[in-house]
């Protein structure tokens, strides 16, 4: 007796189903092992030209996307869950802004281009909605429905594909409020379980990527090249940026954030961030492959934390990341948020402006009574850094009262250009305790390898700063600090020039380090050694 064997197949809509092309469903989704389901079941890829999308560059497709992202969300559960994939055919879809749904994912295939349209015709993006508002933070980062995607309230969403995002519409900064204009590529509120994977953006508005409260992100493989922010991560909890390479010649690279634009101060916490590449080479250089930059330091670029801090970051592991030809790595608190437990390892810097900054100020930009934060329990370890801007080494600076603590600097070459006296820089740096954190905030620095003011708890092992070309300037500047301890530490040093400069120093300890002898001081006033 022979059995009979029933097939099993996927119902598929648009011009690559018919054509039998095998399309990718969202991560997790079993599609060669869904069940036979009727004829007219419409399946759970929804190309978007089937829904009225042309493709052409030039009309206006995000009505039909959002038409498929609607009849997305209805599809039916079977072994994979509710939900859909809207597909994106090679061409280019020229869009207003695009409105996700629960359990859907968007796949831009190989050729196709989402394109940020400008306004026209009284046309545009959805406009900004109410909320909490900007008296805190910036306008780009207290609304979220100005923007070419986004989602508010959501779970369940992926962004995947190797197309490209070109939010070549979208403005940032002066226009930015102006009625139908968009900011933004993607932007997410109080969502969960999101995935952002293997897309190409370009020109992303004000923010290229913000998740504002998103809990269980994944950014992964990702290549960005914007004249903004490339991902800002804003009151975000579980997050993995993974592969990911960015380039942002005028803004950060990746940032953290706890602003209080949800109404309240919550912190960013469990992060990682691995294996990417952070850059400022000039604007499309990146895309492109060519890697051009006249500039010779100060391109943005980075890693950082902050500026709007007031809920603080918690929890946070980066490894295995390049910084070429831009800032180096920020961690600030100055809302009155904390900042702790972070470890940060194998980092490769070069042509950068100020390696490592860490800064705790009072800026305190937001609702009126909160103390000033806390900066402590970090560990960066295993950095080579060279050919910095010498005028701004790096530099941990808290503010009078209230100290960076508990910071441990290990496995360090740390090279800057060099070529600097004591005359070419200020030697008593303002306070700016309520100032915006920045590199340059205290002008060009009293020494060519770190500078540490307002610290206690700090561990230097295994560190080694150089320079270039002679500079007679200290290796260190030391004031206002406690309890450091310098150990197997090695230092460029011009003839006659100290190595340390202490001022106002307890329980200062230097051990096996060259080139400066065995020293322990209780207290020191002034010492130069």
């Amino acid at each position: 007796m022979v059995k009979s064997v029933s097939r099993r197949r996927i119902v598929t809509t648009g011009a690559a189903a018919m054509a039998g092309a095998a399309l990718p469903l969202a991560p997790g989704t079993a599609a060669e092992a869904a069940p036979r389901r009727p004829a007219d079941d419409p399946g759970r890829i929804f190309d978007v030209t089937r829904f009225g999308a042309k493709g052409d560059g030039v009309t206006i497709d995000s009505d039909a996307v959002n038409r498929a992202l609607a009849e997305a969300t209805k599809a039916p559960a079977h072994s994979g869950g509710p939900g859909g994939t809207v597909y994106f055919p090679a061409g280019t879809y020229a869009c207003y802004s695009i409105r996700l749904k629960s359990n859907v994912a968007l796949y831009l295939a190989q050729g196709a281009t989402l394109l940020a349209a400008a306004p026209a015709g009284g046309k545009g993006y959805d406009p900004a909605e109410p909320g909490a508002g900007d008296p805190y933070q910036d306008f780009a980062h207290s609304h979220w429905h100005n923007s070419l995607i986004w989602g508010e309230g959501l779970t369940g969403i992926t962004i995947f594909g190797p197309g490209v995002i070109d939010g070549k519409g979208l403005v940032g900064g002066p226009g930015e409020k102006d009625p139908g204009q968009g900011n933004k590529a993607i932007a997410l509120k109080l969502c969960r379980n999101v995935t952002i994977r293997d897309i190409t953006l370009l020109n992303g508005g004000s923010l290229a990527i913000l998740p504002t409260g998103v809990d269980n992100l994944r950014v992964d493989n990702l290549v960005i090249d914007t004249y903004s922010d490339g991902i800002n991560l804003d009151c975000c909890r579980n997050v993995r940026i993974s592969g990911t390479t960015i380039n942002t010649p005028n803004a950060d690279a990746i940032v953290l954030k706890s602003s209080y634009a949800l109404g309240e101060a919550r912190p960013t916490e469990n992060v990682t961030i691995d294996n990417c590449m952070v850059s400022g080479y000039d604007l499309g250089t990146l895309y492109d492959g060519t890697f051009k930059t006249a500039a010779s330091y100060g391109r943005t670029g980075r890693i950082k934390f902050g500026t709007e801090s007031n809920g603080g970051f918690k929890n946070i592991a980066i490894s295995n990341v390049i910084f070429e030809h831009c800032r180096g790595l920020a961690l600030q608190t100055v809302d009155g948020g904390p900042l702790e437990d972070v470890t940060i390892s194998n980092l490769t810097m070069r042509h950068v402006q100020m390696p490592i900054f860490l800064r705790l100020g009072s800026r305190m930009r937001g609702p009126a009574g909160a103390p000033v934060g806390r900066l402590r329990r970090v560990s960066i370890s295993d950095v080579i850094v060279y050919n910095a801007d010498p005028r701004y080494p790096s530099t941990i600076s808290g503010i009078p009262g209230h100290p960076i603590e508990d910071v441990r600097i290990s496995n360090v070459r740390h090279s800057v250009a060099g070529g600097l006296t004591p005359g070419d820089v200020g030697q008593n740096p303002a306070e700016n305790e309520g100032g915006y954190p920045e590199t340059t905030m205290f002008g060009p620095l009293p020494a060519y390898g770190f500078f540490i003011r307002h610290a206690k708890g700090i561990t230097f092992d295994n560190v080694e700063v150089r320079f270039e070309e002679h500079d007679t300037r200290p290796a260190y500047a030391l004031r206002d600090v406690a309890d450091a301890d310098f150990h197997h530490n090695r230092a460029d040093k011009v003839q006659g020039t100290p190595t340390f400069v202490l001022n106002d120093v307890d329980d200062f300890t230097v051990t096996t380090s060259r080139p400066v002898p065995d020293t322990r001081l209780d207290h020191i006033g002034h010492k130069e050694l």
